[in-house]
C-alpha cells in the first residue's frame, strides 16, 4: 500500500510538471523572442536561448512603440488598460454589493422581479448588446474615452448574486444587534456587512481586473485614436498580414508586459482570493 501510494504521487508529480512545461513553454518562448532580432525571426532562426536586444527591444516597446503599425509606446497602452481594468472591476463590486445588499435587506414591491431579471441578463452574451451600447456611448460623446472603455461594462449579474447569497448566510442576530446599538441601514452596511464581505470582494476583484484587462472587443469598436487603444487592442495592430513587416520582438515584449499585472495581481492577492472562494463555496 505503501509502495502504490508513492507510485501513484510519482505519476502525479509527472503528470503536473508536464502540465507546467505545456502552460510554460509558449511563455518563454515570447520572452525569449523578445530578446532576438527581428530579422532571426522572421526568417524562421531564432534561437531557444536569450539574444542581445533586452534592454534595447523593451526600452523601444515601452517608451517609442513599433515604427509601422502603431507608433504609441506600449507605456501608454498599459495605462488605458490599467484604468479600465480598475474601473471596471471597483464599478462592479460597488455596484453589485450595494444591489446585493437592497435585494436582500430592504423589502419593497417586485424585489425578487428585480432580482431575477438582473439574474436573466446572464443569458445576453456581449455581442447580443454591443451595437445597442456603441449607439448610446456614441450619442453621450463618450467614445474614445475612459468612461466610454468602463462605464458600460461595470454591472455585473454574476458578482450580484455572489454577493446576495453571502449576505443570506449572515446571521440575523448581527442585524438585531446593530439596531439595539442604534445603527441605521447605512452604518449596518459599513461596520458589518463591508468587513465581512473582505475576502469575497478580494476574490472577485481578482477574476473581475482579469477580465477587465483583457477586454479586446469593445476596445476595439469605441477607440479611434492609438492614444486610447488598450493593450490588447494593441497587440493586435502590431501584428500585420505580411510576416516580413511585423516587428516581432516588440510584439512578443508587448505580450510578455501584456502579462505582468495579471500576475502581479494574482500573486499579491492569493490568500485573500483563495479564502474568498472557499467563504463563496460555503
Amino acid at each position: 500500500m505503501v509502495e502504490d501510494e508513492g507510485i501513484r504521487r510519482y505519476v502525479a508529480h509527472f503528470i503536473l510538471w508536464i502540465g507546467i512545461a505545456i502552460v510554460a513553454f509558449p511563455v518563454y518562448i515570447a520572452i525569449i523572442a523578445s530578446t532576438q532580432d527581428n530579422a532571426l525571426i522572421a526568417n524562421g532562426q531564432m534561437s531557444l536561448l536569450p539574444g542581445g536586444h533586452f534592454f534595447e527591444v523593451y526600452y523601444q516597446t515601452i517608451f517609442v512603440g513599433t515604427s509601422g503599425s502603431t507608433r504609441e509606446p506600449v507605456g501608454n497602452m498599459m495605462l488605458n488598460s490599467l484604468v479600465m481594468a480598475l474601473a471596471i472591476a471597483i464599478g462592479k463590486i460597488a455596484i453589485s454589493i450595494i444591489s446585493a445588499y437592497a435585494i436582500v435587506y430592504f423589502r419593497f414591491p417586485f424585489r425578487m422581479s428585480i432580482f431575477w431579471i438582473i439574474f436573466i441578463t446572464l443569458m445576453l452574451p456581449v455581442e447580443v448588446r454591443i451595437y445597442p451600447t456603441y449607439k448610446i456611448v456614441a450619442d453621450l460623446h463618450m467614445l474614445d474615452s475612459y468612461a466610454g472603455l468602463a462605464l458600460p461594462l461595470i454591472a455585473s449579474a454574476t458578482a450580484t448574486l455572489l454577493f446576495r447569497q453571502f449576505f443570506m448566510t449572515v446571521p440575523d442576530e448581527l442585524l438585531e444587534a446593530s439596531r439595539i446599538d442604534g445603527a441605521g441601514p447605512l452604518r449596518f452596511f459599513w461596520d458589518t456587512l463591508l468587513p465581512l464581505s473582505r475576502t469575497n470582494m478580494a476574490a472577485l476583484f481578482v477574476i473581475l481586473f482579469i477580465l477587465g484587462w483583457n477586454q479586446y472587443l469593445w476596445p476595439l469598436l469605441i477607440t479611434t485614436r492609438d492614444d486610447m487603444q488598450t493593450i490588447q487592442v494593441g497587440i493586435r495592430k502590431m501584428i500585420t498580414t505580411t510576416d516580413a513587416l511585423t516587428e516581432w520582438p516588440i510584439v512578443m515584449a508587448t505580450a510578455v508586459l501584456a502579462m505582468l499585472p495579471p500576475v502581479f495581481v494574482v500573486v499579491a492577492m492569493q490568500k485573500l482570493f483563495v479564502r474568498g472562494l472557499v467563504e463563496t463555496e460555503k
